[in-house]
């Protein structure tokens, strides 16, 4: 199992920009073999989005990662978070 988890901090004007952005990245993979989930969530506590992706395996998620990004290639995340996104590469011990 490999797990992507990217935390992002929205500017607040452009958060709902941003929601959609984190949608399309993942219909651009949804039913894709080696995918077992992905989710866009918004932290209850904070301003937080975090977009959370379970592959099978690594080699899965390097697969399917470049179809993703495509989707969302020309999104201005520089002018969108406020920060840069905490981005986790998450492995099962």
């Amino acid at each position: 199992m490999f797990v992507l988890m990217s935390v992002h901090h929205p500017r607040p004007e452009h958060r709902e920009a941003l929601i959609d952005s984190m949608h399309r990245y993942g219909a651009a993979i949804r039913g894709q073999a080696g995918l077992t989930s992905i989710h866009t969530l918004a932290d209850a506590g904070s301003d937080r989005l975090v977009g959370l992706a379970i592959f099978e395996s690594r080699e899965d998620f390097e697969r399917l990662a470049p179809i993703a990004r495509a989707a969302v290639a020309d999104d201005p995340f520089d002018e969108w978070e406020q920060r840069d996104i905490d981005g986790l590469a998450l492995t099962e011990i």
